[in-house]
């Protein structure tokens, strides 16, 4: 092996890395939003894909039809789902607080159809794209270049957002007030709310935590591949949930850490084996640890029962 098949090889990896860490970062927002909610309600929030679908399309809609700059339309979108997610609780899940489970995850699965007929509704079938002079200019500059290897400035805003927004939330959960109460009801909801913590509004900032940060997955998808459509949120809801089964669901490090290994994961599978198997790897990935380790890598909650 020459010096030049030993630099492609590298060049290959470290451009792989590159976006299977980007990928990752994205994944393990979404995947958060859902370990969020199982952490303290044990409820499967299977129309957090289609709220993450949402924010993309909100601020794009903005940006498109309105001519809001996109930071501005990005901050309105994040704040609509994040409404949104108070909203999808209240209606669909607090009613059903006390059933089965069973029944809970139907009325999960139904807001998911809902809230895909609903895009299609407004926006139509067909795949939609950010115009790209309304876009910021950095995002389409190289922010580093080695060789082959291009790294932008978008894929640096979207790793060093996701990376800001995980310690927030971790500080939040690990050291604010509502953190503490979220952590109450994980362990006993019973007990935390005869302590005096008000559980539903506990639980609706959970949903509002978890949508926002669904929304920011979504929107920042939507420029990074500058491709949405109403079916989006499912595949990569289907990604996220084994993104956060793989970490353990129920943990927040562990969704960031699933969500990480998700990515790199899939990047690596489809530089090095075929773009035709990427979607299949979070299927096999889940099933994977669902055998050998069904508790996940990590396998206890932050917001966790002690």
């Amino acid at each position: 092996m020459n010096w030049q098949e030993v630099l492609d090889r590298s060049s290959l990896f470290l451009l792989q890395l590159t976006n299977g860490l980007t990928l990752g970062s994205i994944y393990a927002l979404i995947a958060v939003g859902y370990t969020m909610v199982y952490g303290v309600l044990e409820l499967i929030n299977f129309a957090h894909g289609e709220v993450y679908m949402m924010g993309a399309f909100i601020a794009y809609h903005l940006v498109s039809v309105y001519d809001v700059p996109f930071f501005a339309a990005f901050a309105i979108a994040l704040v609509i789902c994040s409404a949104f997610g108070i909203f999808l609780e209240y209606f669909a899940y607090r009613p059903l607080r006390d059933a089965r489970r069973l029944v809970a995850l139907i009325s999960a699965i139904g807001m998911s159809i809902f809230l895909q007929n609903l895009a299609l509704i407004i926006w139509g079938a067909q795949q939609k794209s950010f115009p790209y002079k309304k876009l910021p200019s950095l995002f389409s500059s190289m922010a580093f270049t080695l060789g082959d290897i291009n790294l932008s400035y978008l894929q640096v805003f979207i790793f060093l957002l996701s990376v800001v927004l995980m310690f927030v939330l971790h500080y939040i959960i690990r050291h604010t007030k509502t953190g503490m109460a979220m952590r109450a009801i994980a362990q006993d909801a019973k007990a935390a709310s005869l302590m005096g913590i008000n559980l539903n509004r506990v639980i609706s900032f959970t949903f509002a935590a978890g949508s926002f940060l669904g929304a920011v997955a979504g929107v920042l998808v939507g420029v990074y591949y500058n491709a949405i459509w109403p079916t989006m949120g499912y595949m990569a809801g289907i990604k996220a949930f084994a993104a956060a089964v793989l970490g353990g669901i129920g943990s927040v490090p562990g969704a960031i850490l699933g969500g990480t290994i998700l990515g790199v994961a899939e990047a690596f599978g489809a530089g090095y084996i075929s773009s035709a198997y990427r979607d299949g790897i979070a299927y096999a990935i889940m099933i994977l640890v669902l055998i050998f380790k069904p508790a996940g890598l990590l396998g206890k909650s932050v917001v966790q029962r002690r």
